[in-house]
């Protein structure tokens, strides 16, 4: 509005055009809605937590194997270690059963011996069975006796002196300690624990292959938003980040569902090795790969890989997205 002065002194006001317009608030057309960088529900994001999954529960599978394994050989070893055992061959000219009872006097009075129990004929020819038959006349074939000597939990006693022992009083004696078996069965752990290592990294490998051409791809789509992004100051960490956020709940989610199904497969074999122990079936298992179970050390690792499978997904993902961004720059 504006004011004029006429020639007779009175002011007189104008309106002007936009008097009668009306001045009102602005209102919001809507809710305001915050889109992420990277698309939640894109096809790709759903492939890479199958992939995540498949890969955490092969690495889970790999982790039980390999513990079971370890805890089987570190029993065997324990239960091999406990004892010795001393062979009478027959000699020619020779009472087998007064060289048996000499090297079984000469097996207690050596020290850190527990127990001394020496196998009589018929269980001697009941051990070679299994290869010969039982249909077979045992008495004219030259079968040695054999001595159980149980150990004590101290220090193990000087074998090389109980051995020389026996080898000079009693012809045809020889003693076994069972190292060669032992050395075998920790050989075959490191083995095992070898492999499970071999197999997490080619598991982990692949999961960051993955995980790159994810990154790439959601690069590509995206790459207006980036490109704005950029425009507007955001810096490269930024981008990473959003990136890295992203794919790490990518990996959390399908090490989760990994691991858990990993963790439901070990708890049912685990249950059915409690159902079928006392059962010929079960014992003749339980004998023969020990007890399937991984203990609650297991447990967590399957969970640390499911951790594990979630940085390593975020990681890659970050550096995926620094690199490109530092190629494009």
């Amino acid at each position: 509005m504006s004011t004029t002065e006429p020639l007779d002194g009175r002011a007189e006001t104008l309106a002007e055009p936009w008097d009668d317009l009306e001045v009102r608030p602005l209102r919001a057309q809507g809710p305001r809605v915050v889109t992420a960088i990277v698309p939640k529900g894109s096809i790709a994001g759903s492939s890479l937590t199958a992939v995540a999954a498949i890969m955490t529960f092969l690495a889970a599978l790999t982790a039980g194997a390999v513990m079971m394994v370890i805890g089987a050989a570190s029993d065997w070893r324990s239960d091999v270690g406990r004892e010795v055992t001393i062979q009478v061959r027959p000699v020619a000219g020779r009472d087998l059963d007064a060289d048996v009872r000499k090297a079984v006097e000469i097996a207690r009075a050596a020290p850190g011996i527990t127990d001394v129990r020496a196998f009589t004929k018929e269980e001697s020819a009941r051990l070679v069975q299994p290869w010969l038959g039982s249909g077979l006349n045992l008495d004219e074939l030259p079968i040695p006796r054999m001595i159980v000597v149980k150990l004590w939990s101290g220090p193990p006693p000087d074998f090389a002196a109980l051995g020389k022992t026996l080898s000079e009083q009693v012809p045809g004696a020889s003693l076994d300690d069972h190292r060669r078996w032992i050395d075998r069965m920790r050989d075959m752990a490191g083995a095992a624990a070898a492999a499970g290592l071999a197999i997490l990294a080619l598991v982990l490998a692949v999961t960051v292959l993955s995980v790159t051409f994810a990154t790439r791809g959601a690069m590509a789509t995206n790459r207006p938003i980036i490109e704005v992004l950029h425009y507007v100051g955001a810096t490269d960490g930024f981008v990473a980040s959003q990136f890295q956020r992203h794919f790490l709940i990518l990996g959390f989610k399908g090490g989760a569902i990994g691991g858990g199904a990993a963790i439901i497969l070990f708890g049912v074999l685990q249950a059915m090795n409690a159902w079928l122990t006392g059962t010929a079936g079960g014992d003749e298992f339980e004998a023969l790969f020990g007890s399937i179970s991984i203990g609650m050390s297991g447990y967590l690792a399957i969970l640390g890989l499911i951790v594990l499978m979630a940085l390593v997904t975020a990681w890659a993902s970050r550096y995926t997205v620094r690199r490109t961004l530092d190629s494009i720059d």
